[in-house]
């Protein structure tokens, strides 16, 4: 890399040296750029270390405690040196500006990538990440090593989704952790997390029975979390979030269990997540290596070198079949709720037409890929006074009590790469998916390609203008090639985007979709609803030459009697109905906490304001709030399908998650 070691190579106090890691740099080495990730102990930036991008992790220090344990975390990281662990590249050890800069890794963390892009990883993606997480912990172990919080979020994925362990702030070695005392469970405060931190530590959902009963850690507790965490990357599902407590609770893992009862579910009842299914392919003797991996007696546990023996034999064993033949359904293996609603099951007038692909591909060839730049939105990010949101997400889908799911969403959380830009979506679809799953890969396709010629504002207006022309111009081709079977048959879908360009929220909406806006604890709504029961829209479409009746119970639009009078799609009913969306602009602000925005299906049975109160009273995490809306709205009777995302606007602390 080319950097300079200074000696003494050693931190400040003396007590923390390598041979080949630069432990005090000049300040003419690095340059630290935007921060990508917030928490109540760290700040991490992205960075430039020597010419080369880099993460560099910058602790919060409150107290000389805080300052001994960066010390042992320094020591500790000096002495690993291996390919499945985040590499340390140097460090500035001296104050004020302590400082980790570790190796960029540009995909998500395995947390992001399977709940926030929903990644459905085959059977040998799971292995090969499952093997190499275990060599990793089993490094760790044979030098003494306890890593204490092992789970998604902490195994950073590089562009080649091969594993690097992370997070060694709570690590240590096993011979310190013997003179734990019971005295230390003494805490005088509120706990952080629901533990005291002190030696009870980890994340609760991956938390193995002898911790919760405060026992000392060992190697055998990392093996739990491991098993954990393998089947969480076999299932798609967040540990526990699929089970329900026989006592409902509202304010933690979203309606199942408490954090009391969770606890004494694990340690007395056995409890543990739903085990991934033989239906899904996956070899029993994965599930049983997992079910062992989180047995109740630690005993009993597998150690990393026995792991890692029988994952390289199995994909020893694999490598000379098919992985087709491995996955005979690969439908049946996506077993997240959330995935599983997605897929259509509507073939009613299509013969053989993967509308979303048909999305893609039209939104490639129209514009010239080459000129597609959206930083030129993201310019002048170096002001210090400018606020900047912290940004979280989740999303949750579901039938309801439909037959057919014809709702679908994208979330984009880096626009062409750019940690300033996010772009979220909803489409309702109506007289079945093919619009929908249409323009949710055709219009992020349409904003990131007129990014770079026109405002974020125009480009909004513009994407779904051009996805309802470009959508209605295929359905007509294919019914030229009858491959449509009814030619009577004009899907549509109503449509909401979210664009986040650094401080500045653009929502577009053509449709019933909605969005809402917390703001210092009170909603505003961002998106007004385009139904024909409004007097103003109304007038709109029959200026527009569309003719309104009353039906039965309420103003409806043509012989389609369709209530909405904006959508995508919809082409016997054009322009009338048009395709053009209403676009509002919100500068945020440090008082802003939260978007929801969410499909028909749940403002039919949930208010603006109740919305806000169900978040308010459930763990503060994104997915588990949207799972939150949409079950709720299931439960209050909601006929449609519902489909919700919720964008965490700012850090949510470890104790706000929990209580």
């Amino acid at each position: 890399m080319g950097l300079e070691i200074l000696e003494p190579n050693t931190c400040i106090r003396g007590c923390c040296t390598s041979s080949s890691i630069p432990l005090h740099l000049p300040p003419s080495s690095y340059t630290l750029l935007s921060p990508i990730a917030r928490g109540a102990e760290s700040v991490v930036y992205e960075a430039i270390l020597d010419g080369r991008k880099v993460a560099v992790k910058k602790p919060v220090l409150s107290t000389s405690h805080d300052l001994d344990k960066l010390h042992q975390q320094l020591q500790l990281l000096c002495e690993l040196d291996h390919p499945g662990l985040a590499k340390l590249l140097a460090a500035h050890a001296k104050p004020p500006n302590y400082m980790f800069f570790f190796e960029f890794y540009e995909s998500l963390n395995l947390a992001e990538k399977l709940h926030v892009e929903e990644w459905s990883p085959s059977i040998n993606q799971v292995l090969m990440i499952a093997v190499q997480l275990a060599k990793a912990l089993q490094y760790l172990h044979n030098l003494g090593i306890v890593h204490r919080d092992v789970k998604p979020a902490n195994v950073l994925l590089d562009s080649n989704l091969y594993p690097h362990l992370a997070d060694f702030g709570l690590a240590e070695y096993k011979k310190n952790l013997k003179e734990v005392s019971f005295q230390n469970w003494k805490s005088s405060g509120k706990p952080t997390g629901g533990f005291h931190k002190k030696n009870m530590v980890g994340t609760l959902i991956y938390m193995a029975p002898e911790i919760l009963k405060k026992e000392i850690q060992t190697e055998k507790s990392d093996v739990y979390s491991f098993g954990i965490t393998v089947n969480e990357l076999l299932t798609g599902v967040v540990p526990y979030t699929d089970l329900r407590a026989e006592a409902q609770a509202h304010t933690v893992l979203e309606m199942n269990y408490t954090e009391q009862q969770l606890t004494a579910a694990v340690v007395s009842d056995g409890l543990r997540p739903a085990l991934a299914g033989l239906e899904s392919g996956v070899p029993a003797s994965v599930l049983s290596l997992i079910q062992r991996c989180w047995d109740a007696n630690p005993q009993n546990r597998p150690s990393f070198s026995d792991i890692v023996s029988e994952l390289d034999l199995l994909l020893e064993n694999r490598k000379s079949v098919k992985e087709e033949d491995l996955l005979p359904g690969k439908a049946s293996s996506l077993q997240d709720d959330n995935i599983m609603n997605r897929v259509n099951s509507v073939q009613s007038y299509q013969e053989n037409i993967n509308w979303s692909a048909q999305g893609e591909h039209s939104s490639k060839i129209t514009f010239n890929e080459a000129d597609s730049d959206m930083r030129i939105w993201s310019k002048s990010r170096n002001d210090a006074l400018t606020y900047y949101p912290v940004i979280s997400w989740g999303s949750f889908a579901t039938c309801g009590r439909r037959e057919t799911m014809e709702d679908t969403h994208f979330l984009i959380p880096h626009m062409c790469n750019e940690k300033d830009i996010h772009v979220f979506g909803i489409f309702d679809g109506h007289r079945g998916s093919a619009a929908a799953e249409f323009s949710a890969r055709a219009l992020p396709g349409f904003l990131q390609n007129l990014g770079s010629t026109i405002s974020p504002l125009n480009a909004l207006l513009e994407a779904f203008v051009r996805t309802d022309a470009m959508f209605r111009n295929e359905l007509d081709s294919h019914r030229k090639s009858k491959r449509v079977i009814q030619k009577d048959w004009h899907p549509g879908c109503t449509a909401v985007a979210a664009l986040i360009v650094r401080n500045r929220l653009f929502v577009a909406n053509a449709g019933d979709c909605r969005v809402i806006l917390c703001r210092g604890g009170h909603p505003y709504a961002l998106s007004r609803d385009h139904v024909a029961s409004c007097l103003e829209e109304r007038e709109r479409v029959v200026n527009a030459g569309g003719q309104v009746k009353w039906q039965v119970d309420t103003w409806r639009v043509g012989p389609a009697a369709l209530q909405v009078t904006r959508s995508i799609g919809d082409d016997d009913l054009k322009p009338a109905v048009t395709a053009e969306p209403e676009i509002t602009e919100t500068v945020l602000s440090s008082e802003d906490e939260f978007l929801v925005m969410a499909s028909d299906g749940l403002w039919d049975v949930v208010s603006n304001e109740e919305a806000v109160n169900i978040i308010r009273d459930t763990v503060k995490e994104p997915g588990m709030c949207s799972k939150r809306l949409a079950t709720e709205a299931a439960e209050r009777g909601s006929k449609d399908n519902i489909t919700v995302i919720v964008i965490f606007l700012r850090p949510v602390s470890t104790a706000e998650r929990i209580y």
